[in-house]
């Protein structure tokens, strides 16, 4: 009788640290981490890619437009799973989560940014900022001196005082052919709550079409569509002229666009390889 307790109570200690072993593996490899690509094709909804100084396209006011410069700014990236947890990836560090979109870097139409260190999971939704937040910004310049280096040699930038520069929309518009030149340059003038300015950063959550499965093995791609469309036919539906076409700040005209551009954005799939 003796020896059935000893052997039970040794196989339930056995049965015991078996699951705790078990529950330390999980816990190990839910601690591994994946890489995550992001791509963004910059179009026009029925046009497809954007080539810069060729693309044509016909606003809702009828205004012919293209552009010869598109860039924007993109931080403040979020992964968010199935259970509603969200992965915040370098949130207001410029240096190391802030990528500039250059529409002439596009490769085959899209411009590739690389994820890494993005903890294992199954992610539904991603989170996008388009500029650099005021609290990024609020760090100071020496906090983030590598991002802003590479804003000020790619033009996205004006003085520190002044911050960065969002959005670089440059081209030409006209109403039987575009033939005049614009420039709307959207971002914050500085510290926005000091100057009592409009804060241009924007912010949106997308959904996924498949879920992005992020391991170890699996990288995922999420290809983002981005329809220039919004910039003069979008929510608010805009008109260039001479008192907006050489836009720069943030100007109520500018507002418009920010607010106007945020909703460019759709995830149009997802590749888990």
């Amino acid at each position: 009788m003796k020896i059935y307790k000893l052997l039970s109570l040794l196989f339930i200690t056995f049965l015991t640290l078996s699951s705790c072993s078990n529950s330390d593996d999980d816990d190990i490899q839910d601690n591994t981490t994946g890489s995550l690509q992001v791509k963004f094709e910059n179009g026009f909804n029925n046009l497809s890619d954007i080539v810069l100084n060729q693309t044509t396209q016909t606003s809702s006011n009828g205004q012919k437009h293209q552009f010869s410069t598109l860039k924007y700014i993109i931080s403040n990236i979020s992964l968010i799973d199935e259970n509603g947890a969200e992965f915040k990836y370098n949130y207001n560090n410029p240096d190391k989560g802030a990528f500039i979109i250059n529409q002439s870097e596009a490769t085959g139409g899209i411009v590739y940014i690389n994820l890494t260190e993005i903890p294992k999971g199954n992610y539904k939704k991603i989170k996008l900022g388009l500029g650099i937040s005021p609290i990024a910004y609020l760090i100071g310049q020496d906090g983030q001196g590598l991002f802003w280096e590479k804003a000020k040699q790619e033009g996205m930038a004006w003085s520190w005082a002044a911050g960065y520069i969002f959005t670089k929309l440059e081209g030409k518009y006209g109403t039987s052919t575009p033939d005049t030149e614009f420039m709307n340059h959207c971002g914050n003038m500085g510290d926005t709550t000091a100057n009592g300015t409009a804060d241009l950063y924007r912010e949106v959550v997308l959904d996924l079409p498949t879920t992005a499965r992020v391991t170890k093995e699996i990288t995922p791609s999420v290809h983002i569509l981005a329809d220039f469309n919004q910039y003069l036919s979008g929510k608010t539906t805009l008109s260039l002229n001479t008192s907006n076409n050489m836009a720069m700040g943030s100007s109520a005209h500018l507002v418009n666009v920010s607010n106007n551009l945020i909703n460019m954005f759709k995830v149009d799939h997802v590749h888990n390889d």
